[in-house]
């Protein structure tokens, strides 16, 4: 099937299932956000999203909701169902078992052990298939597992807080806080629909930063009832500065120290673990980190939440494919601390070029989103 003959009826039913997938964005990592609809005779017989990785998928969920009424339905998927077996059975397989009469996915599934092979299994079993209704809208969504499927590399969003002559703290260090309680409450949303939270040691070693997401904060109940799951931490440690003693590791959850070179003299708690990488410039390769990251732990979206060397080093080397800034109506003057640190421009045409995607006002501040001009959404 050509996009061009999706109906206006499929079209909605695809939309609620791009709905239901978003429900899933803060518990599903490292698996896609999926949203499932079954539809017979133009009533939704089942619906379902995908929770949590080794649980039931999207389609499974609605499966069960749907039960005998599946058979001869038309399903809705936002992304090809999956043809292997992993932690859980081949979706393919139980909509082919299920008896559903055709099967429509947002979009293939550009994870290799999937790549269209779904498709060709429902297709192989007499039922009709297409693909690319909403494509756009189901992309965007799952930009950190696109992004790490088709190249091996995590999704990265910068955040950066700053007044509106853009500085985040006075000559002598004070910050708190430049912005009000709805952004900060905001950050927390944002922290806990990532995968991990990277920073660098200097965040840690002035500021103490215990980098979690705090319930306590979030300004809004989560789309599900399971627990808020914490990102793992990250930290860049090139010259393993860092000791168990910051506020940081008395929260057991898993963290990450990068560095070039493991200190084996310093006693770590159990959720601490080490990743050692190529040294560049005398500091962590942080290209070289990001794809270990990606490749080896499997993270999709990591959210940059650093001070201005390490966040200007990645703006430098082109690692960012998302800004959220949060724009406070304070002025802090010339002497203010800068929102980034990268080498010295000579003209214009060196400038990190952005474009504007969001301006929307989080209580009295502005909160900015942007992307790099030579990053194209996925």
């Amino acid at each position: 099937m050509h996009p061009t003959q999706f109906t206006e009826y499929d079209k909605i039913y695809m939309a609620r299932a791009i709905e239901l997938a978003k429900q899933g964005r803060f518990t599903t990592t490292p698996n896609p956000n999926v949203g499932c609809v079954l539809v017979k005779d133009n009533i939704i017989v089942g619906e379902g999203f995908h929770q949590v990785a080794g649980q039931g998928h999207a389609e499974v969920n609605a499966l069960m909701m749907a039960g005998t009424q599946a058979k001869g339905a038309t399903a809705y998927v936002t992304l090809e169902p999956c043809s292997h077996f992993g932690r859980t059975p081949p979706c393919a397989e139980g909509l082919k078992a299920a008896g559903v009469a055709k099967v429509i996915a947002a979009m293939v599934d550009p994870n290799p052990q999937v790549a269209g092979k779904g498709l060709a299994i429902l297709a192989d079993a007499g039922i009709e298939v297409a693909s690319g209704l909403l494509e756009p809208q189901a992309r965007l969504f799952n930009r950190g597992f696109l992004k790490r499927m088709e190249q091996g590399m995590p999704f990265v969003t910068c955040k950066m807080a700053a007044s509106l002559d853009g500085k985040t703290a006075l000559k002598n260090g004070q910050s708190k806080w430049i912005t009000g309680t709805a952004a900060r409450q905001d950050v927390q949303l944002q922290r806990a629909q990532s995968c991990a939270i990277l920073t660098g040691a200097d965040t840690v070693l002035i500021d103490d930063a215990k980098l979690n997401v705090r319930v306590d904060e979030l300004p809004e109940p989560l789309p599900t009832q399971l627990p808020v799951r914490q990102p793992v931490r990250i930290i860049i440690d090139s010259q393993n500065r860092l000791t168990p003693d910051f506020a940081l590791f008395s929260i057991a959850s898993e963290i990450i120290i990068i560095t070039t070179e493991l200190d084996k003299s310093v006693s770590w708690p159990h959720y601490v673990t080490h990743l050692v990488v190529p040294e560049k410039d005398n500091k962590v390769d942080l290209k070289a980190a990001l794809q270990q990251l990606a490749q080896q732990q499997q993270f999709n979206h990591i959210w940059l939440e650093a001070g201005a060397t390490l966040a200007g080093k990645m703006a430098e080397y082109n690692l960012i494919d998302e800004y959220i800034v949060y724009l406070a109506p304070k002025l802090l003057g010339n002497d203010g601390k800068s929102l980034l640190n990268f080498a010295e421009l000579t003209s214009m045409q060196e400038a990190i070029d952005l474009t504007i995607n969001e301006c929307v006002p989080i209580g009295d501040d502005i909160r900015i989103t942007a992307i790099p001009r030579l990053v194209a959404l996925p």
